[in-house]
């Protein structure tokens, strides 16, 4: 059943993707601000206490209507599960800004392209280069995908159904929202949300790294996970933008990023100086890059689709 949803949700998605701006992703939104106004008193338990009720108040339903219409009729727990992998699996997402950036730079137009990876990134690229801002979609690209849809696909496989996907799509919406806004940021409050996200995005991440060194060059891949995946500030991100990097032979990160565990150097300190040895190996990125990405991504996706039909038939037949 969970294969089929989500083979049904790729196919809808095609031609109806559920845009980032919809009412259901709004009133999460509203809520996780509303807790946040209530809960915030500068300690991390009300962080926690926050967290753990904004996930009962949305997991719990999901897996009781889930486990109820199980014993009224398969159809009806289909159609609930098809709902929710519809609104927690977002591989359409944000593609139209990933698309939208390949076809300006393709034409050249620059300004176009910065001006919607400004918007995608929501902060200022102002004077970045062509190259610089494939570097910026690709890398965004890379992270997004997992968390929109490898990192669901494997928490729909836990026996909880549907609701193991919205754990996990709402873990990664409070990690974000109580730690990287600009009101937010050094704040106590947000720190088990992201703790939390962190475990939860144990497997996931590795798994999706597994899918880009199999479908990619699993060498070079292997050696970018072993040497550079740990020098990001952001351990899941860096395992996700080395190993990506190193399966489509392209270099991510910046000097400042390789930097970020090594001793003795400050990557606030402008101009970082790494040593030739010490950075990722590939080819700089640029606009070829693109299309690199969206090879990779789709082989991943297959892969991942592979793996769960394969384990739907075991179940099956077990």
């Amino acid at each position: 059943m969970t294969i089929i949803s989500i083979l049904c949700v790729l196919f809808i998605e095609q031609f109806w993707p559920l845009r980032a701006d919809n009412p259901i992703y709004g009133w999460i939104r509203l809520f996780a601000q509303r807790i946040e106004l209530s809960f915030n008193a500068g300690r991390l338990e009300h962080g926690r206490l926050g967290w753990l009720v904004i996930v009962s108040v949305l997991v719990v339903p999901t897996v009781l209507i889930y486990w109820i219409l199980a014993l009224f009729s398969p159809l009806l727990q289909f159609l609930w599960t098809l709902a929710i992998v519809y609104l927690t699996l977002g591989f359409r997402h944000y593609s139209h800004y990933f698309t939208s950036i390949q076809l300006a730079l393709n034409n050249g137009d620059a300004a176009e392209a910065r001006k919607l990876l400004s918007e995608w990134l929501r902060q200022e690229v102002e004077e970045t280069d062509p190259d610089e801002i494939a570097r910026l979609a690709v890398e965004k690209a890379l992270v997004t995908t997992h968390k929109n849809v490898f990192g669901v696909f494997f928490w729909l496989l836990i026996s909880i159904g549907p609701a193991g996907a919205v754990l996990y799509r709402i873990s990664e919406y409070l990690a974000r929202a109580w730690n990287e806004t600009e009101s937010m940021k050094n704040e106590p409050f947000g720190r088990f949300a992201e703790r939390a996200f962190y475990y939860i995005d144990w497997i996931p991440v590795r798994l999706t790294a597994v899918a880009f060194a199999i479908v990619g060059n699993f060498e070079d891949a292997a050696y970018a996970w072993r040497n550079f995946a740990r020098r990001w500030k952001n351990e899941s991100d860096g395992i996700i933008l080395a190993v990506g990097g190193g399966a489509m032979g392209v270099r991510l990160g910046t000097p400042a990023e390789y930097a970020s565990k090594m001793p003795d150097v400050d990557i606030n300190e402008v101009g970082v100086d790494v040593e030739e040895s010490e950075i990722m190996p590939g080819e700089p990125p640029s606009l070829r890059a693109l299309q690199s990405t969206v090879g990779l991504i789709w082989r991943a996706l297959l892969l991942w689709v592979l793996m769960l039909l394969l384990l739907s038939i075991a179940a099956w037949l077990g």
